[in-house]
């Protein structure tokens, strides 16, 4: 995966994670050096499904959250891609810590989140980053943990 052209969109960042509209939250793969950092890019629209039946007009924090988690599962799994999350392990969130938000992000900006890996032991990932918008911080996190787990582990007993 590290000879893909970059800026990698849409269909690249499928072939590596297995999010899909409407959860894949990032648009675009704008740097990146494998096992160590990655920068990604997401535009929030007003066409989001987030906004359907809403009079708010800020991105959910929830949300935001997510598109960069999704951006730390692109570096974690770009040497090793997982298209098809049946057939390999799933990323769990285990734990993000110092977490500080600056400021909203609404419809017209455009996400810039900024991924570092601090260490990858066997299934297990600690990174740390932080987001931009107008090259304004509008979010860091001072640590986020996960671990792969085989996805027959996830099902309910019985489920095959």
């Amino acid at each position: 995966m590290t000879g893909l052209p970059l800026p990698l969109r849409q269909a690249g960042i499928r072939a590596v994670i297995p999010h899909r509209y409407p959860v894949l939250l990032v648009d675009q793969v704008s740097e990146v050096e494998p096992g160590r950092s990655i920068v990604t890019v997401k535009a929030v629209s007003g066409r989001e499904p987030c906004y359907a039946d809403s009079a708010e007009e800020a991105y959910p924090v929830g949300l935001l959250l997510e598109s960069w988690a999704q951006s730390a599962v692109l570096l974690t799994r770009w040497e090793n891609p997982n298209p098809d999350v049946s057939a390999d392990k799933v990323e769990l969130i285990t734990g993000i810590r110092d977490v500080v938000l600056h400021g909203e992000v609404f419809p017209g900006d455009v996400v810039e989140h900024h991924v570092q890996l601090v260490r990858e032991v066997a299934d297990a990932a600690i990174l740390a980053g932080h987001s931009l918008v107008a090259g304004r911080k509008l979010l860091e996190i001072g640590s986020f943990t996960m671990a792969r787990r085989g996805v027959e582990v996830l099902r309910p007993e019985g489920v095959a």
